[in-house]
């Protein structure tokens, strides 16, 4: 990663995220065990516990995504294939969109960093659902295609990676933290993220 790009504000902000990611999936697991054992005892039956269960797991996948994604990325770290698909297919578990990760390696945390940003970038354009794919192509960039029954892309907001700043028009939302937070982990790696969106089709690439 290019350090000098990285202002102290963006650093903070990247140990924050990891700061909080890391200190609730600890309880989150608790919580999980602690519904395995009275399963196990036999003490916890019905649809209640299984929503406790299923609301555990749901909100350790998000965890784990925005840990990667939001988190802090040092500059010799790698995230393991391995990981990287648990945590796209967690994430995507119980959603209307099926994403794939097609990088076939382990790639650095900078650039896992990057591309889980693009996966939530290109979610927002998908209201309806739909399937995203996602991988490094042969020269190293990264290429995103997502298909649904309808895109919608708000260009007041996905400016925001063209040209650096929200438009006046369009304040920016907390579920819109993934656009700024793209466009800095790119200029980190020396790139830039480029868009296209079609009638069922939208593209996202790096250069």
């Amino acid at each position: 990663m290019r350090d000098e790009l990285i202002d102290p504000a963006t650093h903070l902000a990247d140990l924050v995220a990891s700061r909080l990611c890391h200190d609730l999936i600890n309880p989150l697991g608790a919580i999980g065990n602690g519904v395995e054992l009275l399963e196990m005892t036999g003490k916890a039956d019905g649809p209640e516990v299984e929503l406790i269960r299923d609301a555990v797991r749901a909100a350790e996948a998000r965890i784990r995504l925005f840990r990667l994604a939001f988190g802090g990325a040092v500059p010799e770290q790698l995230t393991s294939l391995r990981e990287a698909k648990a945590v796209v297919d967690g994430y995507f578990h119980q959603s209307r969109i099926a994403a794939v990760w097609m990088a076939q390696e382990d790639r650095t945390r900078q650039e896992t960093k990057m591309a889980l940003l693009m996966l939530l970038c290109a979610e927002a354009a998908l209201p309806m659902g739909g399937t995203i794919r996602l991988g490094p192509n042969p020269t190293g960039n990264w290429e995103l295609e997502a298909t649904g029954p309808k895109i919608n892309v708000d260009e007041n907001l996905w400016d925001i990676l063209r040209s650096g700043a929200p438009s006046p028009d369009r304040p920016l939302r907390p579920s819109d933290a993934q656009f700024p937070v793209l466009l800095r982990a790119a200029q980190a790696l020396g790139m830039t993220v480029n868009y296209v969106a079609e009638a069922e089709t939208f593209r996202m690439s790096t250069a």
